[in-house]
């Protein structure tokens, strides 16, 4: 079964393995990190391809979340999934309500200034504990706090771009 990769949105990744009966560590990118367990299924990108792979159980662990997927029941057969993403369909994921945004949706987006300077594109966010940050590559790579009506005062979609409050020499 394939996926249209536009409509895949990557929830987390396999960072290794754990124990001996196929399990792997999951890093999530959900908030909370135990949403990514609410998915009964999971796609995982293995070279250029998405495969959907039923997750037979999980729980935390520490820092990070542990999984056993249906079809993996050893450690080295597990091993081969270590470094893959995690992704589900767009269609999977809760509907958002008004200024609220999946960080994959931000990716790509133009950053201009209140000025109409143009920043470049976010091609990434951080989580850093305090707040948000959008990894923004233009001329230079700039780090701009990800808050939403002080820094960050607009996002359209439609048009590819997202408005904040920076001084582009900063």
């Amino acid at each position: 079964m394939s996926i249209d990769a536009q409509r895949m949105v990557v929830i987390g990744c396999i960072g290794g393995v754990y124990g001996v009966r196929g399990w792997v560590k999951v890093y999530a990118y959900t908030e909370p990190r135990e949403a990514i367990l609410e998915h009964p299924r999971w796609w995982l990108k293995m070279g250029d391809a998405w495969r959907p792979l039923a997750v037979a159980e999980g729980r935390p662990h520490g820092k990070a979340l542990v999984a056993r997927l249906a079809e993996y029941a050893d450690r080295d057969a597990a091993q081969k999934l270590v470094g893959c993403d995690i992704g589900v369909p767009r269609a999977d994921l809760p509907d958002l309500g008004p200024d609220e945004f999946y960080w994959a949706d931000l990716e790509g987006l133009r950053v201009i200034t209140r000025d109409g300077v143009e920043l470049g594109v976010v091609d990434r966010l951080l989580e850093t504990g305090a707040n948000d940050v959008l990894v923004v590559k233009g001329e230079r790579e700039r780090l701009i706090p990800y808050v939403w009506g002080v820094v960050v005062t607009g996002v359209d979609l439609e048009q590819g771009e997202m408005r904040v409050e920076w001084d582009p020499e900063f």
